[in-house]
């Protein structure tokens, strides 16, 4: 969000002759503009809250050359204006621009006022009467189009003063209504709360502008937010006073005390909870405190209340499913089954090839006999994908189990209309986080039974809070932890080696030239592993193992910066394996181009797509400014000013892994990642390779990961919270 439009943007202004194109909820549109000096019609995109035939456009932009169309000016900023000449304000008038009037009406009112016609409408509106067919109601509806008109046109041009652009000022306008101006001069870090797109630095920005002070409470206040919302970007769901204060202190760049006053005011006004974690003084933001609340209450809630579920014969129910499904259960399966079939609340945890799958299959076929009717969730659409594959039964991504409703973000399944099953089983719970899993427990009705499953030796949910660790350490619900190894599983170097690593043990490699679905590369500086990786995914791989290199091989790296980082490595692929051309487009760091692997990074329930979702770039319009990503068979269609919801994904963390599986995974490993080398990750992304891993990289790097047990702590009252609900 730079200040004023910088010198080196070209101008252009004209009069609008057409308006080609106007998408009414984004301000995106294509006119074609006669321009002084031009012989030809010239056409500019960008962004204007209304615009009609006969205005007036005056722009800042570039110059650029479509290989379709040509020529084209696109515009950063937009300023629409009345236009001058007669025939301008008839077009214009006629336009339907402003209600009551069309092109009959707009040539008698040019006739009788010309240029005067706008004064007239404005400043003595009884005149329009002077017209014949124009009465009192008619007149009223013109007088009133035309103040909307004016409302828009100002608005826009308070905001361009202050160095918004107009695809975000058209954003402000559609929020806020005519009481944008009187919202962003009263305070500009509203737009951080209510807009998406614009962060606290963008709104901070504006707010300099306005010439809001630097240590002013206002700002003071916006920032600890801030402070804290970055905090659960880490995952806390709060921070110690004690950490708090300096970080805002250091993100602000004002005094302390200024920060501390701003504390008190926001738990004065409920924005924030002051709360103690293991007797440290903290602070919370108020939907988190909230969250961490509910769920320790529905956890009381569901394992106090009575179940309607049938009573079952174990001894009989065990042997009969053993013969149903032809398997052989392990004596800690059939313990878990014995519980299941009695419990209220089940968490079922443990690592791969331990029967985590075998088990809740089980347990659903031995339900559904006397007609127990269950509902199967995960985090993600792949995780969901993998559970109905395994089970085979339905199973949803948890925002469509509760039915989100886009227009709002609210889910509509909730504890007023709760879910209709009698089992709810949640897979990948280790991704949980704390909001989400507040809100799926309170749509679970009282009588409802829960299974809760997931590998708690891995990462920790991308959003705030462990929900299904201190759920586990809690001791609040019953837990199965699966240990025994199988021996189909056991076979698998890839299962072995996550398992050596939990248990913090160097994994044995195989021999040279033996076979093996586990393999270690070495490769000692980081240019070397770079383009080890890249050699790997682009030759080596599709030519031993007949993989396809876009399709069935995922690089996961351990964090985003540097060469051996998802974002080097992405590049690096993309120029190997899908050369950006000329049809490409530059977007917020990004060049996407036909054929390539994305990633959305963030829920757009309008869209129906979630942080993590994997598709492919399949067409991209620069006339209309969209590009079409499909995704598992459905096509998404994204403005290019929205592409920010986007990355390129042929390398991904590991973090944004979590659910997720594929059948080759490469992971590049190195010391310059040494922050980020942590054995609960370099197990996540191990386990994330169903038939084929490949680590490349150093030994000595691996080696850090495995004995690096120690993880940067979260902070969360979440188990505080449930041990005393559970024991009061």
């Amino acid at each position: 969000m730079a200040g004023a439009p910088p010198t080196e943007f070209d101008r252009l202004a004209g009069l609008v002759e057409r308006v080609t194109y106007h998408n009414e909820q984004n301000g995106f549109c294509v006119l074609r503009l006669k321009v002084k000096g031009e012989r030809e019609l010239i056409t500019l995109i960008g962004h204007a809250p209304a615009v009609s035939p006969g205005e007036y456009a005056s722009a800042s932009g570039n110059w650029v050359t479509d290989r379709e169309h040509g020529r084209q000016f696109r515009a950063v900023f937009v300023k629409i204006s009345p236009p001058t000449t007669l025939t301008g304000i008839e077009r214009y008038l006629g336009s339907g621009m402003v209600k009551g009037i069309g092109p009959i009406y707009a040539g008698k009112l040019v006739n009788a006022f010309g240029a005067a016609v706008f004064d007239v409408i404005e400043h003595s509106p009884q005149r329009l009467r002077e017209i014949p067919g124009i009465g009192d109601v008619r007149a009223r509806k013109i007088t009133a189009g035309w103040a909307d008109q004016k409302v828009i046109r100002s608005i826009m041009v308070f905001l361009h003063a202050h160095g918004v652009s107009t695809s975000r000022a058209v954003r402000i306008f559609k929020t806020y209504g005519q009481d944008a101006i009187e919202v962003v001069s009263a305070n500009p870090y509203r737009l951080a709360q209510d807009i998406r797109g614009i962060g606290f630095l963008s709104a901070d920005t504006i707010a300099q502008k306005i010439g809001i002070a630097k240590d002013s409470p206002l700002r003071a206040q916006a920032g600890i937010s801030y402070a804290l919302s970055e905090a659960s970007g880490q995952g806390h769901c709060g921070l110690p006073y004690a950490e708090l204060v300096p970080l805002a202190v250091k993100l602000l760049d004002i005094p302390e005390t200024i920060i501390e006053t701003a504390i008190a005011q926001e738990i004065t006004d409920q924005v924030l909870f002051p709360d103690t974690v293991d007797g440290q003084p903290c602070v919370f933001l108020a939907p988190l405190y909230y969250a961490e609340q509910a769920i320790a209450a529905q956890i009381q809630r569901l394992r106090t209340s009575a179940t309607t579920r049938p009573v079952f014969d174990a001894d009989q129910a065990i042997p009969w499913v053993e013969q149903t499904l032809a398997i052989e259960l392990a004596d800690s399966q059939k313990a878990a089954i014995r519980l299941a079939l009695t419990s209220k609340l089940l968490v079922i945890t443990g690592g791969p090839g331990v029967g985590k799958t075998t088990l809740v299959k089980s347990i659903l076929t031995i339900l559904a006999v006397k007609g127990v009717k269950p509902l199967l969730c995960a985090p993600t659409g792949r995780a969901a994908k993998r559970l109905s594959e395994s089970t085979g039964l339905e199973a949803k991504t948890i925002h469509r189990l509760l039915e989100i409703d886009p227009s709002t973000g609210q889910f509509k399944r909730n504890a007023d209309t709760p879910l209709d099953c009698d089992l709810l089983v949640a897979d990948e719970c280790s991704m949980i986080d704390v909001p989400l899993a507040s809100q799926l427990l309170k749509a679970v009705a009282a009588t409802t039974a829960v299974i809760l499953v997931g590998d708690v030796d891995q990462l920790p949910s991308v959003g705030p809070g462990q929900f299904l660790a201190d759920l586990i350490d809690s001791g609040a619900v019953p837990v199965i932890r699966l240990t025994e190894v199988f021996r189909q599983a056991a076979s698998s170097r890839i299962v072995r080696s996550a398992h050596q690593i939990n248990h913090g043990i160097v994994p044995s490699l195989p021999k040279k030239g033996e076979d093996s679905d586990f393999y270690f590369i070495a490769a000692d500086d980081p240019e070397t592993i770079a383009q080890t990786v890249v050699n790997l995914v682009q030759t080596r791989l599709p030519r031993k193992f007949k993989v396809d290199p876009v399709r069935d091989i995922q690089v996961l790296c351990p964090m985003n910066r540097g060469i051996t980082g998802a974002r080097g490595i992405n590049q690096a692929l993309q120029e190997a394996l899908n050369p950006p051309g000329e049809d490409s487009i530059d977007k917020f760091g990004n060049r996407f181009s036909v054929g390539d692997k994305v990633m959305q990074i963030e829920n757009n329930y309008d869209r129906d797509v979630f942080n993590g979702d994997i598709g492919f770039v399949t067409g991209i319009d620069a006339q209309e400014e969209e590009l079409a990503v499909e995704f598992d068979g459905r096509l998404v269609s994204y403005p290019f000013g929205e592409l920010d919801e986007l990355v390129l994904c042929y390398a991904t963390t590991i973090h944004k892994s979590q659910g997720s599986e594929y059948p080759v995974v490469v992971i590049p490993i190195s010391t310059q990642h040494y922050m980020m080398l942590k054995r609960n990750l370099i197990y996540t992304g191990i386990t994330r390779g169903k038939t084929l891993v490949v680590v490349v990289g150093q030994k000595k790097a691996l080696a850090m990961a495995v004995k690096g047990k120690q993880v940067q702590r979260r902070w969360s009252k979440l188990k505080e919270r449930l041990v005393t609900r559970a024991t009061s």
